[in-house]
């Protein structure tokens, strides 16, 4: 137990020590494969402050011959990467979805963590490039399901 409230302590510290470059508002896509939640997602991140955000994703997808609408959210931490590179982040947070099937709805909770680099600062280029994965367990009617896969996003920084 120590152990976990010493690292807990650290990576707070070290969040106010490593402040990343968060933009106000950035709207694209994030496009990935996986099951529940993959496809093609319209995205919307809102800055909440230095070091935090919310990214909320609307999802088309398809999985074994069907289609549903995914609607997600999640809250992130952000922390850059200075020793990689100016602009080069990366993020985790907790999360949640719905899944909206033709003959039921899904309830899912989990994070999503990732990698992005932000060529607004090195290059003066208002675009983020990002690489992530959303783990999240589905509750569905028999029990739940585990799903995840690995998403590509294109962001235009406003």
């Amino acid at each position: 137990m120590r152990k976990i409230i010493v690292s807990i302590t650290t990576i707070i510290i070290f969040s106010f020590a490593a402040n990343a470059q968060i933009e106000e508002h950035a709207i694209g896509v994030r496009l990935g494969g996986g099951n529940y939640g993959g496809g093609f997602e319209a995205s919307y991140q809102y800055g909440l402050g230095d070091v935090n955000r919310l990214e909320l994703n609307l999802g088309l997808n398809s999985q074994n011959g069907g289609s549903y609408m995914s609607l997600a959210g999640v809250y992130q931490w952000v922390w850059n990467l200075d020793a990689v590179s100016d602009g080069f982040n990366w993020y985790a947070g907790p999360g949640a979805q719905l899944l909206l099937f033709s003959d039921a709805t899904v309830v899912g909770f989990g994070c999503q963590i990732g990698v992005e680099y932000n060529l607004n600062g090195p290059a003066d280029v208002p675009l983020t490039i990002s690489l992530d994965t959303r783990p999240m367990f589905n509750l569905v009617s028999e029990g739940s399901e585990f799903g995840w896969g690995i998403a590509l996003g294109i962001r235009y920084t406003l």
